[in-house]
């Protein structure tokens, strides 16, 4: 069973970049993507066997999620805790018989830190959502996160102490998750792999010098860890200041009703 997390900064302009080729070439159960920067009615994508689920910004060309996905789910759910709204378009849960699938765009606390304490609420929320959740299914949790965790997350971890993804408060709301019954996927399978990013800046051939940072993520449950056959990142998928990460899970461990 395969997921694909990708944030595209911008759907229209990613489909003009490959986007459509890429996403038939991996064929996936579950494709979710953040920053969609769309309105309902601004775009139409032509994805035959898949059900497609939207959560938009009132914010005209900002933020925004979507999954698409050959499974019909159970419900599905576009806020946190008793909400099923967002005004930023920034969550969309997915249950299913055995777990529930949520996809995040997680708030950039912005370089002079002006939005640090709407990030760090929206974290104290979410750990209690995901919480929720996983007492009574497990979760897999996806998305844009905007934090590198630890130092081998980023390229120049010492001269970013302190800025916005790599503060202290930020990198210890994740340390909390995963000591709270989480594991980080690519970690998980990958503790000391260096120079794995999945973002890099627009200036000048950062990407091409892979000076970058790993804020996107697959985290899982504790509980479902060892169904992870692989988390990968395709660095080499263009289109986006992100590339895609990508993980599967052995289909045998878990089980949901398919569309017929």
């Amino acid at each position: 069973m395969k997921f694909v997390s990708w944030n595209v900064n911008g759907i229209r302009a990613c489909l003009k970049k490959g986007f459509l080729d890429y996403f038939n070439q991996m064929d996936a159960d579950f494709f979710c993507i953040q920053e969609t920067k769309c309105q309902d009615g601004q775009v139409e994508l032509p994805l035959e066997g898949y059900h497609q689920f939207w959560n938009y910004a009132e914010k005209k060309g900002y933020s925004g999620t979507a999954v698409f996905t050959k499974h019909m789910p159970l419900s599905v759910k576009y806020g946190v805790g008793e909400r099923d709204s967002e005004p930023e378009g920034r969550i969309i849960t997915l249950e299913y018989d055995s777990f529930y699938l949520v996809n995040v765009y997680t708030p950039n606390s912005q370089r002079d830190l002006a939005r640090l304490d709407k990030r760090l609420q929206w974290e104290d929320e979410l750990f209690i959502y995901l919480k929720e959740l996983d007492g009574k299914k497990p979760v897999i949790y996806c998305g844009d996160l905007n934090v590198a965790h630890q130092e081998i997350d980023l390229k120049n971890a010492k001269s970013n102490i302190g800025n916005s993804g790599f503060t202290f408060e930020e990198r210890e709301k994740m340390t909390r998750l995963l000591s709270a019954g989480f594991t980080d996927t690519f970690r998980f399978l990958y503790p000391n792999r260096k120079d794995a990013y999945t973002w890099w800046s627009y200036m000048n051939k950062v990407r091409e010098r892979n000076i970058g940072w790993r804020i996107d993520y697959f985290i899982v449950s504790d509980r479902i860890r060892e169904a992870v056959v692989d988390s990968e990142i395709h660095s080499e998928i263009l289109g986006s200041d992100h590339c895609p990460v990508v993980m599967e899970l052995n289909e045998s461990l878990m089980h949901f009703k398919k569309v017929e």
